[in-house]
């Protein structure tokens, strides 16, 4: 994020900064220096380019009365402005809301478990989106994101394979259930895969 204000003795300050705690009315802004509250400030968005004028209506500090940021209010309230990082927390909230509100209905609780594991898996990509996103914006190597997101893959096919495991000794799973050969067959290609990465452990 950019911030352009004008003092009252008529210099234009023009500050790059971080926003925190977003929401569609406004946020919080961390810069090295900070307009007075009051004072009417343009925000510009680094990655969309989009502009929004806002009102500094607060300030934040710590225990040791250092200033930690200020909060500002959006003149115009908007969903979009902060991009895809806050679109992606508040979605990201509305589906854990929408499973909290879930629990208490009449939905079995192995289809509300597969639910919440979906939302889980959304969650971890989205942070691995802001990640991404953020990394970039700093001027950091977005790449090391990647690792993780593998891992991710990693530790969701293991937790998938231990529920397919247990629906087939719990009889769920028959030769005709629907794609249950070309899972064998992919796991069969996983299976070769792994044996050839750890062919030199020894036994």
């Amino acid at each position: 994020m950019e911030a352009t204000w004008q003092e009252p003795n008529g210099k234009i300050f023009r500050e790059a900064g971080q926003a925190t705690e977003v929401n569609a009315q406004g946020g919080l802004l961390e810069m090295k220096t900070y307009p007075a509250v009051g004072t009417q400030i343009e925000i510009t968005n680094l990655l969309s380019h989009e502009s929004s004028h806002a009102r500094v209506v607060g300030v934040r500090r710590n225990a040791e009365d250092r200033l930690l940021g200020v909060a500002v209010e959006l003149l115009v309230p908007s969903d979009t402005f902060w991009g895809m990082n806050f679109q992606l927390k508040k979605a990201c909230a509305d589906l854990v809301k929408l499973e909290y509100d879930m629990r208490s209905g009449t939905v079995d609780q192995r289809v509300l478990g597969e639910f919440r594991d979906a939302v889980d898996n959304v969650r971890k990509t989205a942070w691995a989106v802001q990640e991404w996103q953020e990394r970039q914006s700093r001027r950091q190597d977005p790449q090391s994101v990647l690792p993780l997101l593998t891992a991710e893959r990693i530790r969701r096919a293991t937790q998938l394979c231990d529920a397919i495991t247990a629906a087939s000794a719990a009889q769920e799973v028959v030769r005709q259930t629907v794609g249950i050969e070309e899972f064998l067959q992919a796991v069969e290609r996983v299976h070769q895969s792994l044996l050839d990465l750890f062919k030199d452990r020894e036994p």
